[in-house]
């Protein structure tokens, strides 16, 4: 018998990666493909599904077969994921009728939540399906289009997702699967698991909705069409997939109940396993990726962005060098943080550049810089931003473990986790101990995997998690951890303080 081989495929905010890897497990081939995002008006966050989504997907497979020299006839199954929720209308051709609107970064639908808590009663969302509506929640965004874009909803026949739009273009078949579902809330009954009819006349029509499946369902085989163009067997089997934060939870070996996955990203994401389903008032919860399993969600709005912004703003002479062929600019900076001292030489940020998700979930809150003098520098304004993102984390732990949801083991992925003195910031600020896995490949490793549950190469992903060991174990340092307190009480009542002017302020970007 020949080796079986599994591909995974994620895209991201700002780059899809994928990997080749074998049965078991081991890494054969990757390739990472960069792109943008879109932002076309404030609060607006897109991506085109055919020049990012399709094309991505299809580069990285040409790539990763070119380069393996794995024959794709020796792909036992593919797995998918993107960031999510994402929203793309399709006409009845299966063509997009307009960009992807993108996950809580998009905050455009602020009226549209107000507009379903009015019709559905805010209590009484909470009350049947344990959820409070937010910028990370699609069912508004379907609203917006009706209201603001007639004519591309009067075009609509299917709404599907980044991972969904992949799928089907590869296979034909429109689905999504449970734990990406969740975002769809109040549209999706997260009890009965299944669309909601009564909800849906109020929203979109059933017959637009893609199919409900658990995560490593087969969706379908790849098609004529679709092997043709990237390469793949045509009936090589393909897996509903999931959203990237889940597929890197998989990645990260988040396999025990209480296991908490940090994913620092574009913006950080957090996953808690938990035994049965929780009501929050702050966060996401819902069924996981199998039976059995629930999952309690969260999300800052920005984390990597805001390292991003500040390179491209304000880092010029550390891209430059990197051009010449010095050190990646990223690492240059990293340098500089490192030049400053725990608080910034008394500087503290809000890290709300693109509003906030949990557990504030306010779209209008905006990015605050406070305690600026003239003996400050640009290695205090990058560590007061490095630093921002771990006062929100802690704020975000602070939250669950006031709700009773206690993690027993952190588990740190992403790009972010390779800046080591970040993530030491953030265990000190946090007083948390960070376990770092061994491969720090992400979703597409997690995608690759859950495609290899599919076709029963893993018995289950509690097993495929299973094998990812954790040797990096990141302690905070109970000096420094005393010496946040203040500042981090600081950054608790901030928001607070400032909130009405954040708010004045995001009207005022709005008006013409």
């Amino acid at each position: 018998m020949s080796k079986q081989f599994l591909l995974g495929i994620d895209i991201g905010t700002y780059s899809s990666k994928g990997v080749l890897i074998d049965e078991n497990g081991r890494l054969i081939a990757s390739h990472v493909e960069a792109h943008g995002i879109d932002l076309p008006r404030p609060g607006w966050v897109e991506q085109d599904a055919d020049a990012v989504w399709w094309r991505d997907f299809v580069v990285i497979c040409q790539r990763l077969l070119a380069e393996s020299g794995v024959r794709a006839g020796d792909i036992a199954a593919v797995g998918v994921s993107s960031t999510s929720p994402c929203l793309l209308p399709l006409d009845e051709d299966g063509r997009p009728l307009r960009p992807g609107i993108l996950y809580g970064i998009d905050t455009r639908a602020t009226r549209e939540i107000a507009e379903l808590e009015a019709i559905f009663g805010r209590q009484a969302l909470f009350d049947r399906y344990g959820v409070t509506l937010s910028s990370q929640h699609i069912a508004p965004k379907i609203r917006w289009l009706q209201n603001h874009e007639p004519h591309v909803w009067a075009r609509t026949r299917l709404l599907l997702s980044g991972t969904g739009y992949v799928v089907y273009r590869l296979t034909g078949a429109a689905t999504i699967d449970i734990y990406d579902v969740n975002a769809y809330a109040p549209l999706f009954d997260n009890h009965a698991l299944i669309w909601d009819q009564a909800v849906a006349e109020q929203i979109a029509p059933l017959a637009w909705l893609p199919r409900i499946t658990w995560t490593c369902e087969i969706a379908g085989a790849v098609h004529a069409e679709a092997a043709a163009v990237t390469g793949l067997a045509e009936g090589t089997p393909v897996i509903t997939g999931t959203a990237d934060a889940a597929a890197e939870a998989i990645s990260a070996g988040l396999a025990q109940m209480g296991d908490l996955m940090v994913m620092y990203g574009s913006s950080i994401f957090f996953i808690l396993k938990h035994p049965h389903f929780v009501r929050s008032r702050h966060f996401w919860a819902g069924p996981f990726l199998e039976p059995g399993a629930y999952a309690v969600a969260g999300g800052m709005s920005t984390a990597g962005s805001l390292t991003r912004w500040f390179r491209d703003h304000f880092a010029h002479e550390e891209v430059a060098a990197e051009r010449a062929g010095g050190a990646n600019a990223y690492a240059a900076l990293a340098a500089l943080a490192a030049s400053s001292s725990a608080g910034a030489n008394g500087l503290v940020a809000l890290p709300y550049f693109a509003g906030e998700r949990t557990p504030l979930h306010d779209p209008d809150a905006r990015g605050l810089l406070i305690g600026l003098t003239l003996s400050h520098t640009r290695a205090d304004v990058y560590r007061a931003l490095l630093e921002s993102v771990g006062y929100g984390i802690r704020h975000n732990i602070d939250i669950m473990s006031q709700e009773g949801i206690h993690p027993q083991r952190i588990l740190a992925v992403g790009g972010g986790v390779q800046n080591l003195a970040w993530m030491q910031m953030v265990s000190d600020i946090a007083g948390i101990e960070q376990h770092a896995p061994d491969q720090q490949i992400g979703a597409s490793y997690g995608d690759a995997l859950l495609a290899g549950v599919g076709v029963r190469l893993f018995p289950t992903i509690t097993a495929a998690a299973g094998l990812i060991s954790h040797s990096t174990i990141i302690r905070p340092m109970s000096a420094i951890t005393r010496r946040y307190q203040p500042f981090y009480e600081l950054y608790r009542e901030l928001y607070t303080q400032t909130a009405p002017a954040m708010h004045k302020l995001s009207e005022l970007a709005r008006s013409p």
